[in-house]
């Protein structure tokens, strides 16, 4: 008998996404490749990354990543529909190899994004595969709106967070979907002790290297953002906890009305929106998930 068409939905979570390159790598290992990567947000960018024979250098980049290359990649501006311009992030994305067009890719792809004006979830399957991804990944209130074929487009997070549908509709026979948010709700406001949030002071010595007009600029945002003392929730514990009550409210309704096969779900709650510095947490994670879930996929295939 013939093997099934595996199709893969990657789910968005911002800085939990690295999950997403352990559990590819470990499907690997496995012998489980999917011929259908969907990604929406994060997702988007490590499923982009693997259809385009790049998770290597990526994860290599994410493990040695620390804040001074993560703020390298934040090119702040206080205009505009974001605080983040996006070149910056798009320029790394042409670096990694990500520049090519989605229809010349060996595996079928798209990346989810939502039209900021209709509220419709776009399937970003031709053009560009940088700007795909950076479409997907444009996080309201961070990152400023893409602009593709007259149309601005924000994250896909706010219609479709794990896109089980898309994989369906591109024709995936078995699907395996990464949520990562499944946990999240109810996360409090203070930050673990083992893992304290960059202060300001902090922010300052990874932005020294900055041009001399922006480190300003820069330093007092950050001084707005990473408040010092739990007294009261700062700008990003707001921000990343409605965010996850809203994908979590979004994931739940469209999983029970089109669940995948398999549904893997890394512990991640402990790691916040910006914590892309800890890419080897997650990515462990991320592996040590599928290896609990290798019963169930052996099943389907």
């Amino acid at each position: 008998m013939a093997k099934p068409r595996i199709g893969i939905a990657l789910g968005s979570g911002s800085a939990r996404g690295w999950a997403h390159i352990g559990v590819l790598e470990a499907l690997a290992e496995a012998g489980i490749e999917p011929e259908i990567v969907c990604g929406t947000s994060i997702g988007a960018l490590v499923g982009a990354a693997q259809v385009a024979g790049r998770l290597p250098q990526l994860r290599d980049w994410v493990e040695a990543a620390g804040w001074r290359e993560i703020v390298g990649l934040l090119d702040v501006r206080l205009t505009g529909g974001g605080l983040i311009d996006g070149k910056e992030l798009l320029a790394f994305l042409n670096g990694l190899g990500l520049a090519g067009a989605i229809e010349d890719l060996p595996r079928r792809y798209a990346a989810v994004a939502t039209d900021l004006a209709s509220g419709r979830e776009m399937w970003l399957q031709t053009g560009a595969l940088h700007e795909a991804v950076r479409a997907s990944a444009a996080l309201p209130g961070l990152f400023s709106p893409a602009l593709r074929e007259g149309r601005w487009l924000v994250d896909g997070g706010l219609c479709n967070p794990v896109p089980v549908s898309v994989c369906r509709a591109l024709g995936a026979e078995v699907i395996i979907a990464v949520n990562l948010n499944g946990d999240l709700v109810g996360r409090r406001f203070e930050t673990p002790p083992a893992t304290p949030a960059p202060s300001a002071e902090g922010m300052g010595r990874a932005l020294r290297d900055l041009p001399l007009a922006l480190r300003d600029q820069a330093a007092a945002l950050a001084a707005r953002l990473f408040p010092p003392g739990p007294a009261t929730p700062g700008y990003f514990d707001v921000l990343a906890n409605s965010i996850n009550i809203m994908q979590d409210q979004i994931t739940r309704t469209r999983l029970a009305g089109d669940p995948p096969h398999v549904l893997l779900l890394p512990r991640l709650r402990d790691l916040a929106l910006m914590d892309f510095h800890r890419g080897q947490e997650a990515i462990a994670e991320g592996r040590a998930c599928v290896e609990q879930a290798l019963p169930a996929l052996r099943r389907y295939l």
